[in-house]
This record gives C-alpha cells, sequence and structure tokens, in this order.
C-alpha cells in the first residue's frame, strides 16, 4: 500500500469514528428520551406499529419526548398539555412542515397547502380553498348535493338487504365519500358502487396514503435520497401521472365547454362548482392561481377527504356492531328527528342529536384518522419546559396515545358515547385531549365538511338498517387490528350483512 491509499484509508477510518461517535451523542438539552445508537440512532424502537412503540415510550420518558431517527432529530408530544404548548403558546414557531420525500414528487410541496410553509403562498391558498369549498355559505349550498349522493348509498345497501349478501361498508363509504367530494368540485361521479373503476381510482388514493405513512430511509438519511431504495418515489410518481392526468382531462374538457360561450350559459349542472370558480380567478389573473396549482390542490383534497373519512365512518360502524345497544341508541335519537320516508339526515339537524355527536368523537378518540397528525417542523430553537426544542426538529404529536391516556380518559380503551355527553369537548381544536384535525393555524381545513360528511353518513347507515356479521360471527369476535399507514384504517375490511329497519 503506498503512502497516499493508506492516507485515504486512514482519513476514511478516522472519519468513519468521527460519525460513529457523534452520532450516539446526546444532547443534554433536548427532552428525555432513549439514548440514540450511534448512526441508526433510535430506529429500531420505532417498530411496525410506531404509535404503539412511541405510545409505549412516553410512559417511561414523559410527555414530551426526543429521539434520533437516523440523522432527524425528532419531539415526540403525548399529553393533552404538551400538544396546548406547541401548537398554542408556540403555533408560530412550529407551523412549519416536515417534508417526506414522497412529497418532492412533482414539486407538490411547493404548491401543496399541506407542506407549504405560512406566508404568502399558503395564505393564498388557504383563503382560495376555503372561499370556493369550506366557507358556511358554500357547504349550505351544495347541501343538497350530499343528501343525493347518501341516498344512493342507501338505495345500493338496500340492494344488499334484499338479498341478504355482505357489503364491505368502507368501500361503499369510500365510494360515496369521492363521489361528494367530485361533484362539489366537478359536478361528476368519479365512481359508480360495485364497477373497477371505484378500485382503481381507490387504489391510487390508498397507495399514496399509505406509501407517505411507510417509513423511507431517505427521509432519515437524506444521503440515500437519490437512490429511491423502497421504491416509495417511483410508486408515488405513478399514482400523481394517474390523478395529474385525471384533472389535465377534466380541466381541458371545462375549458373547451366555457370557450362556447352558448353552450356554458345554457349549462347550469357545472356551474358555479370549485372547478368553475377557480377558473374564473385563473382568468382573472394567471398567476394567482395557475393550472398546475389546481391539480396540486385538487390532490391535497382528495388524499385529506377521502381514505381519512372512510375509515372513520368504517370504524364507528365496526364499534356499533360490537356495542348492539350503542347502536340501538343512536338509532332511537335518529328517529326523534327523521320521518318513515327520510333515508338522509338533514345536516341543520346535527345539533339536535347530541349522542350522534358522541359517537363520532369516541370514534374520533379512538380512531384517529392520522396518528401523529402531519408532522410539524420547529422553524427555530425554542424553549419547551425548560428543554430546547432546535430548529428543523420533526414534532409528532401522537394523538391516538393522548386517545388511550388513562391519565385523560376514564377507561380509555373501551367505547363508551356517554363520555362526551358529560365533557363539553369539541374537536375544533380548543380542546387538547381531542385534536384529531390538529390545533392552530395548521388545523384541517375541511374540518367542517367532514364534520357534516361524518354525522350524515354514519346516521343513514345507523337509521335504515341493522346489521349482522356474516357466517353468525359474534360481535365481539370482530377483528379490531389497524393497518398502521399515515392513516389507521382497519386491518380486514368490515362486511356485514345490513337488515332493513
Amino acid at each position: 500500500m503506498d503512502n497516499a491509499t493508506f492516507f485515504l484509508v486512514l482519513l476514511s477510518l478516522l472519519a468513519f469514528i468521527y460519525v460513529y461517535t457523534i452520532s450516539g451523542r446526546r444532547d443534554p438539552r433536548l427532552p428525555p428520551g432513549p439514548y440514540p445508537y450511534p448512526i441508526i440512532g433510535n430506529l429500531l424502537k420505532l417498530g411496525s406499529n410506531p404509535h404503539l412503540s412511541l405510545a409505549a415510550l412516553s410512559k417511561r420518558y414523559g410527555p414530551l419526548m426526543s429521539l434520533k431517527l437516523g440523522s432527524k432529530t425528532t419531539i415526540v408530544v403525548s399529553s393533552p398539555d404538551m400538544a396546548k404548548e406547541f401548537f398554542q403558546k408556540h403555533d408560530q414557531s412550529f407551523s412549519s412542515r416536515s417534508i417526506p420525500e414522497t412529497a418532492r414528487v412533482k414539486n407538490h410541496l411547493e404548491k401543496s397547502v399541506v407542506f407549504l410553509p405560512v406566508g404568502d403562498n399558503w395564505r393564498k391558498l388557504r383563503r382560495i380553498t376555503q372561499e370556493a369549498l369550506f366557507s358556511g355559505q358554500r357547504l349550505d349550498g351544495s347541501e343538497q348535493l350530499r343528501m343525493q349522493k347518501v341516498e344512493q348509498l342507501v338505495d345500493h345497501v338496500s340492494q344488499y338487504s334484499m338479498n341478504e349478501k355482505p357489503i364491505n361498508i368502507g368501500e361503499v363509504v369510500f365510494i360515496t365519500i369521492l363521489n361528494i367530494l367530485s361533484n362539489m368540485l366537478f359536478s361528476m361521479d368519479f365512481s359508480q358502487y360495485d364497477s373497477k373503476s371505484s378500485q382503481e381510482v381507490r387504489e391510487v388514493i390508498s397507495g399514496l396514503m399509505e406509501g407517505s405513512g411507510k417509513p423511507n430511509i431517505a427521509d432519515f438519511f437524506p444521503i440515500f435520497r437519490s437512490l429511491d431504495l423502497q421504491g416509495l418515489v417511483s410508486d408515488a410518481n405513478r399514482y400523481y401521472d394517474k390523478l395529474f392526468a385525471f384533472f389535465d382531462s377534466i380541466i381541458d374538457k371545462r375549458l373547451q365547454r366555457r370557450a362556447n360561450s352558448s353552450l356554458y350559459d345554457n349549462d347550469i349542472s357545472t356551474k358555479n362548482d370549485v372547478l368553475d370558480l377557480l377558473l374564473d380567478i385563473n382568468f382573472k389573473d394567471e398567476t394567482e392561481l395557475s393550472k398546475s396549482d389546481m391539480k396540486h390542490l385538487f390532490l391535497n383534497l382528495f388524499l385529506g377527504g377521502t381514505d381519512t373519512l372512510s375509515a372513520t365512518l368504517e370504524w364507528a360502524m365496526s364499534e356499533l356492531i360490537r356495542n348492539p345497544n350503542k347502536m340501538e341508541k343512536t338509532r332511537l335519537e335518529l328517529m326523534k328527528h327523521m320521518h318513515n320516508d327520510d333515508k338522509t339526515l338533514n345536516e341543520h339537524n346535527i345539533p339536535q342529536l347530541p349522542y350522534l355527536q358522541a359517537v363520532i368523537k369516541e370514534t374520533l378518540r379512538l380512531h384517529p384518522p392520522g396518528p401523529f397528525l402531519v408532522p410539524h417542523q420547529a422553524i427555530h430553537d425554542v424553549e419547551v419546559e425548560g428543554f430546547i426544542v432546535p430548529k428543523d426538529a420533526q414534532i409528532l404529536c401522537n394523538v391516538w396515545a393522548i386517545g388511550r391516556d388513562p391519565k385523560v380518559w376514564s377507561n380509555p380503551n373501551e367505547f363508551m358515547p356517554e363520555r362526551f355527553l358529560e365533557a363539553k369537548i369539541d374537536y375544533r381544536g380548543q380542546n387538547f385531549e381531542l385534536i384529531p384535525f390538529g390545533a392552530g393555524r395548521r388545523i384541517c381545513p375541511g374540518l367542517i365538511l367532514a364534520h357534516r360528511e361524518l354525522h350524515t353518513v354514519l346516521a343513514s347507515l345507523v337509521y335504515n338498517f341493522e346489521w349482522k356479521l356474516e357466517g353468525n360471527m359474534r360481535a365481539q369476535d370482530l377483528d379490531m387490528e389497524e393497518k398502521f399507514g399515515l392513516t389507521l384504517p382497519r386491518n380486514a375490511p368490515l362486511m356485514a350483512i345490513p337488515v332493513k329497519v
């Protein structure tokens, strides 16, 4: 070995020893947490169900905990008090987002209301989304559309009832939510019940959600970004291409229709849907909202508004089937506010149904749509409870753990909607023991629409049908295992036989 080669080997060895040594050190200013291994940090602590692993670790290290996940410092929040500290007292300091590698596909992070840092572009997209879709006036104006889609769900389930066939509740609810959103946006159904197209759309959306929720080596070790070792970026690219091609086709057809003034002026079916309003903004000033901005906005809406809600409703039905007395109590309350010929619940009646609201709250407590919310990131060093949360640290709020904490909830693993009849707790971001939609300035903008959909869809399934499991399975034997990802759906689909009431 010549001197040059020896020197290079020695230098490499010293560099490795240096990295090995410093990567195993723990900054004493950080919140408590398990001691990190060199290089990999605490990655081995995550396991296959990180929400469970981190909940267990927080019992040992406390509700404010730090870990080293590869090269990324991660702060885990696991109590209502800590959540309030982060998302109310220090909301501005933690308002940035931790960007997963899959969000960099198609420059999504630069156009997404979910991942953009708080600033002018984020405020603009948030305002446009609110005005075009989520304002009270817009939601009241589209209520009949949502009721129509829920009636179609009831009619479809009735066919299974007549044949005494089991139905995949999660799948039909997903199609209903998908078509509600696609009609609000584009005045068209994206899918039909019992069709292959519904499976394809769901596979794309669920694939993106599942891929985004998987631990990605490139997120922990940025040096591997270009390699895409798990193929997650490649999968995301493929899914994005499918959705964007679909959106392009819809937008182009609408532009052609708008170009024909006589045809467009006489077509009231698409006037004033969300796409029409966004194209009006685009026509006035393309720099305010480009066609690319629209596609990324639609992507956010479908990802945030379909899989999460259908999973929540599937869990709600699972819990009610396992607790028939609570199912009956929900139905009796609905009978007081719905007539025999009603198939759906009017949204303005939701405030008059405290037990139905309690069922939704209890479902969101036990089965939050996102176990860690969308991860936040520290904009700068922040002192919290005498510890330092360093700049660029990833913030995980374990809302699953908060919902199961015996210090916060009595009998936390039991499905007890009654607890919310006594406690004035809501999920709109002010009661930090229940924040399934987040809190602070990054709270989910679609919360109000989700609130309406969750109650009306669940009410239609409970009011119109009784439910039994196939094969005379006992309700208490129903599999309640979760499948970890960006959301927490059931591991096995809920198959149940509807019986017309």
